[in-house]
């Protein structure tokens, strides 16, 4: 290979050594603000407050954003223009700390203007990859787009935290991303369960989860044998039901039917949700329910397997 030649070469090899460099770092590290992004906080050089004006003219406009909205939530930390950014992805354990994030919007600005959806403006899901150690919490929001909420984390572990958010003027929203607490690491399993019980409390699930059809699922709270019949609203119900498929983890919105106060929603003992899953598998449940002025939440584990009803599944 004359001189030329083996310049050449090698200039090729060092392209594809820093593209792979490139590459590596760009999977790994804290997640920033998207590209373009500004601060609006004070002294960032930004306009305080700015908020999320001009969502509108960038909402879910590149193909793979269109690719993803027939996805779960919770999948990607990016969508539909939005981007869930944490401020540190490195926690500790045992020990209450402070979790700060931003979610910036289409136009690279953080969002500070957000509709109430059950109660709240933000919902805050925190799991570990394993599902154990759920918690479900309400930060809070500054005026420049940053929300803040005491945060403890028991094990150590990677962790996804879901933020559940309807930005104004915009579709309601999950976007996940991943937080590690250093340690030392001891992975649980769970088996199928369908009674839960915590603090005294007895909660069962009937109903079965069917792929590509909303299926009906009813839980029962008793306490000592005895039905709960006074069940106190929480976030707007009587419960509130979380649903992530084992392995990715993907979110899933259940909705309950009824709400106190219609006239016709009963304060227990059952509660009534509708729950559509994309896939067979396992799905962890997670319910949140409050009695005697206290929020408990009774978890199962439940195998979703296609209905072999004439016709097949079908749409709610």
């Amino acid at each position: 290979m004359n001189t030329a030649a083996k310049l050449s070469a090698y200039g090729a090899a060092l392209a594809l050594v820093a593209a792979g460099a490139w590459a590596a770092g760009s999977a790994v590290g804290p997640f920033a603000a998207p590209a373009g992004a500004h601060s609006d906080a004070p002294g960032a050089g930004g306009t305080p407050g700015g908020g999320n004006a001009g969502h509108g003219d960038g909402h879910g406009g590149t193909v793979a954003e269109a690719a993803q909205t027939d996805q779960p939530g919770g999948l990607a930390s990016s969508r539909g223009g939005y981007t869930l950014a944490p401020t540190a992805t490195t926690l500790r354990t045992g020990a209450a700390q402070t979790f700060a994030f931003r979610v910036f919007g289409p136009d690279g600005k953080p969002v500070t203007r957000f509709d109430v959806e059950h109660e709240k403006r933000m919902h805050l899901i925190v799991i570990r990859r394993d599902t154990a150690g759920f918690q479900h919490v309400h930060p809070e929001l500054d005026p420049y787009g940053t929300w803040r909420v005491p945060l403890t984390l028991p094990r150590a572990g990677s962790y996804r935290v879901f933020a559940d958010f309807a930005p104004t003027g915009a579709k309601p929203l999950t976007l996940g991303v991943d937080v590690s607490a250093a340690g030392d690491f001891q992975p649980e399993t769970y088996q199928a369960s369908r009674v839960s019980t915590v603090d005294g409390y007895e909660v069962r699930l009937d109903g079965e989860l069917v792929p590509g059809r909303s299926s009906k699922l009813t839980l029962t709270v008793k306490k000592d044998g005895r039905d709960i019949a006074d069940l106190q609203p929480y976030l707007g119900a009587y419960g509130h039901l979380v649903a992530l498929r084992s392995g990715d983890l993907a979110y899933l919105h259940v909705h309950p039917d009824g709400s106190p106060g219609d006239g016709k929603t009963a304060a227990g003992p059952k509660i009534t949700f509708f729950a559509e899953v994309p896939t067979e598998g396992s799905y962890r449940l997670f319910l949140d329910f409050q009695h005697a002025g206290q929020v408990r939440t009774a978890e199962f584990t439940v195998n979703s397997h296609a209905s072999h009803e004439e016709g097949g599944p079908h749409g709610h």
